[in-house]
């Protein structure tokens, strides 16, 4: 009968052996994870203990089911087999480690007999193949595809421990192979068959003769008994620790709204001076860091020629919290102001993070001491001392922000005197500059003529300071939402209306009623979806354009709106043609966490947005870039110039179709750009 012999062929003072070395591993392993914990309890309190249930359903589907690692093919399928062929192995090595030493011992029974045991060497040959394979596909891309987002890893000893790591999983497959064909090669089991890769191994060692099997089968099991043990306690001080910080760093992974900043710790000290700073969960991040740089890959400040790597500041930092301080300083020596400043706060980084670490956190939390120091950009400067002094930060009085409503009639409601249905919520841009106003006219002109009852805030309204605080002046933004917040607190409407993804996201995720009620927010291009789903928006005219979408990253990956916008683009008769990168993939104009303010860097190749238009131009068939953004409009308008793509390309706003769609006879029709 078919059965589980544990140390066929191994003298009984080795199998004495392998339990001392065995706790020997345990204490090593032990002392080493201790030590990392250790290590993550020297940052500052943060509670990640609330939706307990969440947290663990999130742990099984992306930790163990790999749901997001998955989405990247070839890696993600590389990560896969290498993951779940470890997983087997040790699961099956604990298996036959119960059989052996707890049931045989204690009860003189073993569960691993017969069918059981067959089915058992079968599912672990399986297993083995796949991280075999899994193994040769990060051979061949690491060493010999050699993709850009492996490549330049700031710390040099993290190159040694990816190549150590990878070393010792191969020497462990092959060997655990070997054993099994040596061992198949000279018992010659019945069962042998269902052991199909052991088996083509014991064949073919089979005419090296017994005694020679015997002798390498008790060498190579000694060799791969040591060099397990030796992997296993390696585990807290390797790439390997990343096997239980990552799933870890998943459990307690932020489940607040994507668009909602984590708060300062200290209101005295908001920024992060040294690593100690971070809370006990940053410094997780970086430890969790497989450095596998797929966020460097999605980047868009990291494409086009600034100094960011969102995956470096992670190994950095990961780096500078285990290394005496030896004078250097944490900003400056090892993560330096350009860096930070290049942030465009798109949040790609964090929706691609296969271990859901947050970059973004940890860059806003070091802008701010950035902030408190003066290390700012003279442009960035001025913004926030217009937007203090001002309430927005092209500088301009309170009460020209609502003066394109002069051409208006009939004349727009004021919602801090009047009920209205709809509160909007204009925004900086679409309120002051040159290339807006003529789309926020047409906007208010739309509402008119569909009887919606509306109204603005006039000059109550200030910047909703969505990119005040992803900048990280924290108390500007308090300012400006607590002025806020007291002129929406005393006017009376059921829903707030914006066409400005940046201020949607803060009105919806960071401004709250009473300290507690959330308002009712809705882009424009959501409340013209409700509009012509319910018939109350009439489309006169099919225009029948070829068009690409930009998904504005504070309306998409922030907020998860991607179909209302391309809903409406369909109902007005366009083709939408898809670029490349879109939806969640999409790439950021630039603007975001105060870029727009700031002057670009000289080794800039590009900009962000002229590469956007560029991805645009190049769709087949399309003339038109739809956006539903006034800094992508702006941003835009700018790149197809600089780009040299203005004969290929024209940029709308989501308002022009609509205007031009529902009044055919251009009845609402106003002096274009």
């Amino acid at each position: 009968m078919p059965i589980r012999e544990t140390f066929w062929n191994i003298p009984h003072w080795v199998e004495i052996a392998q339990y001392l070395l065995g706790l020997l591993t345990i204490i090593i392993f032990g002392y080493g994870a201790i030590r990392r914990v250790r290590r993550w309890l020297k940052g500052k309190p943060e509670q990640r203990r609330d939706k307990v249930g969440v947290r663990v359903w999130s742990f099984l589907v992306q930790a163990i089911g790999q749901a997001r690692t998955i989405k990247d093919p070839y890696p993600g399928i590389m990560h896969f087999t290498i993951f779940w062929g470890m997983i087997a192995l040790f699961i099956g090595t604990a298996l036959a480690t119960i059989d052996w030493d707890v049931t045989k011992l204690f009860f003189n029974v073993q569960f691993l007999t017969g069918w059981v045991y067959v089915i058992f060497e079968l599912v672990l040959d399986i297993f083995g193949l796949l991280l075999c394979i899994g193994l040769g596909m990060a051979i061949y891309r690491r060493y010999l595809a050699h993709p850009d987002r492996l490549a330049n890893i700031p710390v040099r000893s993290f190159k040694w421990d990816d190549a150590y790591s990878l070393t010792m999983l191969v020497i462990i497959a092959i060997s655990g192979y070997m054993v099994e064909g040596l061992r198949i090669a000279v018992a010659q089991p019945d069962w042998a068959i269902w052991s199909p890769v052991g088996n083509a191994i014991g064949n073919a060692l089979r005419t090296f003769g017994d005694p020679s099997n015997r002798t390498l089968h008790y060498s190579l099991w000694i060799a791969h008994m040591l060099i397990a043990f030796v992997a296993l306690a390696s585990v807290p001080f390797t790439k390997f620790w990343h096997l239980l910080s990552a799933p870890t760093n998943i459990f307690f992974r932020s489940l607040q709204p994507k668009g909602k900043l984590k708060t300062p710790i200290s209101e005295e000290e908001p920024g992060v001076e040294n690593w100690q700073d971070f809370t006990w969960k940053q410094l997780l991040d970086f430890e969790s860091c497989t450095r596998c740089g797929r966020c460097q890959d999605v980047c868009p400040a990291h494409a086009t020629g600034f100094s960011l790597s969102p995956r470096d500041i992670m190994v950095k930092l990961g780096s500078y919290m285990w290394q005496s301080p030896n004078g250097k300083k944490m900003h400056g020596d090892v993560i330096s102001a350009d860096e930070l400043w290049a942030c465009t706060s798109c949040l790609a980084c964090v929706s691609v993070c296969p271990v859901f670490i947050d970059q973004l956190t940890s860059i806003v939390d070091m802008r701010r001491y950035l902030v408190l120091e003066g290390e700012i950009d003279p442009q960035l400067q001025d913004a926030l001392a217009n937007l203090g002094r001002y309430g927005n930060s092209f500088g301009k009085s309170d009460r020209m922000r609502a003066r394109w409503t002069k051409s208006i009639s009939p004349k727009i409601k004021d919602a801090r005197r009047e009920d209205v249905e709809y509160l909007w919520f204009v925004g900086d841009y679409a309120s002051y500059h040159d290339s807006m106003i003529n789309k926020s006219e047409l906007l208010a002109k739309i509402f008119q003529s569909i009887d919606l009852d509306f109204g603005i805030l006039y000059e109550g309204e200030q910047n909703s300071g969505n990119d005040v605080r992803r900048v990280g002046e924290e108390g500007l933004f308090d300012m400006l939402a607590e002025n806020n917040l007291a002129t929406l607190t005393n006017s009376k409407f059921k829903t707030i209306i914006t066409t400005d993804p940046h201020s949607f996201n803060t009105l919806q995720n960071e401004y709250s009623k009473n300290g507690q009620e959330h308002y009712s927010v809705l882009h424009y291009s959501q409340l013209f979806d409700q509009l012509i789903a319910n018939g109350r928006l009439k489309i006169s005219k099919s225009l029948g354009y070829k068009v690409t979408y930009h998904d504005p990253c504070y309306l998409g990956r922030y907020n998860g709106e991607y179909e209302a916008p391309r809903r409406v683009i369909a109902a007005l008769g366009c083709e939408l043609l898809e670029m490349p990168r879109n939806r969640e993939n999409t790439f950021c104009c630039g603007a975001g966490g105060g870029r727009i303010w700031m002057e670009d860097p000289p080794e800039v190749s590009e900009r962000p947005a002229e590469n956007r238009v560029k991805e645009a131009a190049a769709v087949p068939g399309v003339s038109t870039m739809v956006v539903a953004c006034p800094k992508d409009y702006v941003m835009f308008q700018d790149a197809v110039k600089t780009a040299g793509v203005e004969d290929k390309l024209v940029v709308k706003d989501l308002i022009d179709l609509i205007a031009e769609s529902i009044e055919p006879d251009g009845n609402l029709a106003i002096e274009q750009d």
